[in-house]
């Protein structure tokens, strides 16, 4: 137990000289911190770190997908809409495909549900990374607003993909309209449960006798908790942390004092810093694991993988970018029949 919280202080210390270093050279702060982890990996006699996917996605992925949700502007997310849910879901679909079909043939033994297993994974953008490095390149705020709002939906489109896959892979097979069926329920079911989960938590800080600590505490409850109930229920648990937060964000004048607001946001980027620091520090501390378990069970050397990453790399970004320039043209050809965000726009900024 001692070993393990100083490995935590440690981790907290090392979090915050790197992200000092980030900011002063102006770089993404992610990049960093995994570095700064796989280097502590090599320090002699340190426990080694094991990841659980699950402790993950259950401990990191609720807060901070709530927290960046709701800090989001409606608004714009509104505006927006169009080439927002395009990136999110059709845009991760084509990339996840063409993830598996390159796996299949590229890849010695890679079946095309495995293929799409790994494309579910690595499709989606991450949240994290996107808002870090627009904090370093000067990029139009509404082409910012949408790469934001975009990488909030887009792990709930991977994560049906990976769903999909995993049951393809362990049964065998593969059944559309099962699949198709499936797909809706979990987009509607977690949509449903954010928003019923939601919907609980408002009138609970509106009628229960709460002061400003409880309250606090009720808003970093409310994201595990819809995440839990709508993964027990098989529905995109992302979906719905989404979902609950708008609810929630739109209601926040009436359920809380001005007071507590700002003590919340004060919490929560305390809470927010911690866990992006974390996250990405433990990546690092875990690669050596990782490879370890490469070498040992499928027989694939260090360059072998890391050609295979580069080869998925390429074939992530040489998509994405016939996606967007995809969306640009059907957005230009659409104007014609729909009312679209901003008819000014020039082509070369939607994207």
């Amino acid at each position: 137990m001692a070993i393990n919280v100083s490995l935590f202080l440690l981790l907290l210390l090392v979090i915050i000289a790197l992200m000092l270093v980030a900011n002063k050279l102006k770089i993404a702060y992610p990049i960093l911190l995994v570095i700064g982890g796989l280097a502590l990996s090599f320090i002699p006699n340190l426990p080694k770190v094991h990841i659980n996917p699950e402790l993950i996605f259950i401990v990191f992925l609720p807060p901070l997908l709530y927290e960046e949700t709701w800090a989001i502007s409606q608004k714009e997310l509104w505006k927006w809409r169009r080439i927002i849910i395009s990136l999110a879901f059709p845009a991760v679909f084509i990339t996840a495909a063409a993830v598996a079909w390159v796996a299949n043939m590229v890849f010695p033994g890679f079946a095309l549900p495995l293929g799409f297993l790994l494309g579910g994974i690595v499709s989606p953008t991450d949240t994290v990374s996107t808002n870090a490095i627009a904090k370093f390149v000067k990029i139009p705020k509404r082409i910012e607003v949408i790469l934001g709002n975009e990488s909030l939906l887009n792990d709930a489109s991977g994560l049906i993909v990976f769903r999909m896959a995993a049951i393809a892979v362990t049964t065998g097979q593969f059944l559309l309209g099962k699949a198709s069926l499936n797909f809706v329920w979990m987009v509607l079911g977690g949509i449903a449960i954010g928003l019923a989960v939601a919907w609980l938590m408002y009138k609970m800080h509106k009628y229960l006798p709460t002061e400003r600590n409880m309250d606090i505490i009720l808003t970093l409850i409310t994201p595990y908790v819809i995440y839990i109930l709508a993964d027990f229920a098989q529905t995109s648990g992302v979906l719905a942390v989404v979902a609950g937060a708008l609810f929630l964000s739109r209601k926040r004048d009436e359920i809380f004092a001005a007071t507590t607001q700002i003590n919340a946001i004060a919490v929560w980027n305390v809470y927010v810093f911690i866990l992006n620091g974390l996250a990405f520090a433990l990546i690092g501390l875990d690669l050596p694991q990782i490879l370890e378990g490469i070498q040992a069970k499928e027989g694939i050397d260090l360059w072998t993988a890391i050609t295979y990453g580069l080869i998925v790399t390429g074939v992530l970004i040489v998509v994405r970018f016939g996606c967007m320039l995809g969306a640009v043209v059907i957005t230009q050809i659409m104007k014609h029949f729909i009312t679209v965000a901003d008819d000014r726009l020039p082509a070369r900024q939607v994207h």
